[in-house]
């Protein structure tokens, strides 16, 4: 495998930003000469960056045993959300950066060969882009997710008081957040309403996590409305030993060939 780390000017953003993109080694496959790989996009939380999956979990291990392609992307404190007082990051992630990182890397384009996952924020924005996007993922994965963001941007306001940026300048009034392209429950509704081609969903939370019940809440509607959405809960909490734990079983439910397709 390939751990590279780069930076590209983004027009959505208008500025300079950092991608981490891990690669399998073409060389393990002789009989094709264009390759291009499964790839997960694989999200961060509130507070990290796109380096932190790499170097506090062993995802770059996993994705080398499995040829999978990682896409690692920074979004700032931006809940992957073109934010009401600051940057375009849902416009950025959901659309520049696949145009960005195929362009650059050798990554199928295909919706059976794209997957996305995060925890916490990053659990948000991956069950985000595949509601919103349901045509471009296979499967999305949740861990520790942010998964009734009506409810938790309240509670965030609440227990993150001072810290920056707060949840206001994200959303803008959080009382509009239910009922928006930024309630999950609200995207999960409107998909069942419509009949949709879901992604493979399925989600992980421990049981010491403070986003415990916003977990029960978005599978308990996804088992109401007929979605399914695999859930595993265990003991655990909201840090790194539990989300690399996870993280290892997640790949092994995604639908790898282990091998890429011809480009």
């Amino acid at each position: 495998m390939a751990q590279l780390s780069c930076t590209f000017f983004s027009e959505v953003l208008g500025t300079e930003t950092n991608l981490c993109v891990v690669l399998p080694d073409p060389k393990n496959f002789p009989g094709v000469s264009s390759p291009k790989f499964q790839t997960l996009t694989l999200l961060h939380g509130f507070s990290d960056n796109q380096s932190d999956w790499l170097r506090k979990s062993s995802a770059e291990r996993y994705a080398c045993d499995r040829c999978l392609a990682l896409v690692l992307p920074f979004a700032d404190k931006s809940f992957y959300t073109d934010m009401a007082y600051g940057d375009r990051w849902w416009t950025y992630i959901s659309e520049e950066l696949p145009a960005v990182a195929r362009a650059y890397f050798p990554l199928s384009a295909r919706r059976e060969d794209n997957f996305v996952a995060g925890n916490s924020m990053g659990g948000y924005g991956a069950f985000k882009l595949a509601l919103r996007h349901p045509e471009r993922y296979a499967a999305a994965v949740s861990f520790s997710g942010a998964l009734d963001m009506a409810t938790v941007a309240h509670f965030g306001a609440e227990q993150m008081e001072g810290m920056a940026p707060p949840f206001s300048l994200v959303f803008g009034d959080l009382d509009s957040v239910g009922g928006s392209e930024n309630d999950l429950l609200h995207l999960l509704r409107a998909n069942a309403a419509a009949k949709n081609n879901l992604p493979a969903l399925q989600m992980y939370c421990g049981r010491q996590d403070f986003l415990l019940e916003a977990n029960h809440r978005f599978k308990a509607l996804a088992d109401g409305l007929g979605v399914p959405c695999g859930y595993i809960e265990e003991e655990g909490d909201h840090d790194w030993p539990y989300w690399d734990r996870w993280l290892r079983q997640a790949l092994d439910w995604l639908p790898l060939r282990g091998a890429p397709v011809e480009g």
